[in-house]
């Protein structure tokens, strides 16, 4: 049974886009209204902006000899089913148009790749786990117990 541990952070290009509406809101409120209303202004916006992204891309999809754990979700191994990575169009098609309302779903718009576990318990209402992930590949690997080179 292989492993595999991923942290699903968000990218650099939000962090530089998420400091630029930092320094602009403290621009636009410290020109009229003084500089201590910017600082207080801009100080919100930062304590928002970090809690959301480290909340949001907190979320860790970890593989063990036990469990699968993908988000705030667990369930044993031997509930799993048929793996299935996928990439490109398959991935917006599995989380869009072809997505059961049932699903466990992990979905991080700014990764590319993700990987459909089917679920056997028949205690659980969700079908299948779609699980969103950099490396589709070595994932599904992990989870159906083969080997994956590194990339």
């Amino acid at each position: 049974m292989g492993t595999y541990r991923e942290s699903l952070r968000v990218p650099v290009s939000w962090w530089i886009i998420a400091a630029a509406t930092v320094i602009t809101l403290f621009v636009i409120v410290a020109v009229p209204a003084g500089t201590p209303a910017g600082v207080i202004v801009g100080g919100l916006a930062a304590v928002l902006l970090l809690t959301l992204f480290l909340r949001y891309g907190g979320a860790r999809v970890e593989v063990d000899a036990q469990k699968l754990r993908a988000g705030r979700a667990e369930i044993d191994r031997s509930y799993l089913g048929d793996v299935e990575a996928l990439t490109g169009d398959a991935v917006r098609t599995a989380f869009g148009r072809d997505c059961d309302p049932k699903a466990y779903l992990v979905l991080r718009s700014y990764i590319p790749g993700a990987v459909r576990v089917r679920i056997t318990d028949p205690g659980d209402p969700a079908p299948y786990w779609l699980i969103a992930t950099r490396h589709p590949d070595r994932l599904a690997a992990a989870l159906s117990g083969h080997s994956v080179g590194r990339s």
